[in-house]
């Protein structure tokens, strides 16, 4: 569980209910035809704008802001260092055995290429293409939610002139100008805070984490093809921590 993610959505959220209910009660703000127009209209102008299966597959994205699975740069040295002495004392073929051990598809693959003793060359090739796959796909999903930002708040906006012109209908009686007037621009508050309280925080967390997995990607890579040479295991451990900060590196005597 990412807790940044969790603190942030429930300070925000908590600090706008807080300011909302020191000034009035709470049911004032709330318009279900407004959430109907905000919510629904950014799902269909997003289903207009990407192919069904992307924009359903956002759900999948967005649990990606909440949860991170991604292995520690220093486990990932560890089991390069077991890796490449295991190698050095007994061969590429020893590493065989450990394969169906490891969860990682990435790492597994790559370690299955060396065994079967590929050249490092169309190794390197193999994983660079996945991993640039992988920052396709992710990109992907950080330009959906991105496009959800730019929607909502336009969302808001053409109800707010739908409550207007409704509004302006009623303009004979004025005791109901002032909640029409209410009920018009709540579907701009709500596509405000759709846009900037969800949908742009959660893509910009998805670009982090999809650095961060990309750099993990490029570390096994470089550990693969390190071994796939029979580099010596110290050469293995100083390329690896090269993709660290200096203050977390951890050199083993």
């Amino acid at each position: 569980m990412d807790l940044g993610t969790v603190i942030g959505i429930v300070l925000s959220f908590g600090l706008v209910l807080a300011a909302i209910l020191v000034g009035s009660p709470l049911g004032i703000f709330i318009s279900v035809p407004s959430l109907l127009i905000v919510v629904g209209g950014t799902i269909g102008a997003s289903l207009v704008n990407y192919p069904m299966g992307h924009v359903v597959g956002v759900v999948g994205v967005i649990k990606k802001t909440f949860f991170s699975t991604l292995e520690s740069p220093q486990d990932i040295i560890d089991k390069f260092m077991d890796f490449a002495n295991r190698a050095r004392r007994e061969g590429i073929l020893s590493l065989e055995p450990a394969l169906k051990s490891i969860e990682d598809d990435f790492l597994r693959k790559g370690l299955q290429l060396t065994v079967d003793g590929l050249e490092p060359q169309v190794i390197q090739e193999i994983l660079e293409t996945e991993i640039q796959y992988l920052e396709n796909r992710h990109e992907t999903g950080a330009e959906i939610l991105k496009i959800f930002a730019d929607f909502a708040p336009a969302m808001g906006m053409i109800g707010t002139v739908i409550g207007l012109v409704q509004m302006l209908q009623t303009m004979s009686d004025p005791s109901t100008i002032g909640p029409a007037m209410a009920v018009a621009l709540l579907t701009t508050l709500y596509g405000a805070i759709l846009a900037n309280l969800v949908f742009t925080p959660m893509s910009g967390k998805l670009k982090t984490r999809s650095k961060e997995e990309v750099l993990l990607r490029e570390m096994v890579m470089e550990g693969i093809i390190s071994i796939s040479k029979g580099e010596n295991p110290k050469i293995i451990e100083e390329k690896l921590n090269s993709f660290l900060p200096p203050k977390i590196r951890k050199i083993t005597d």
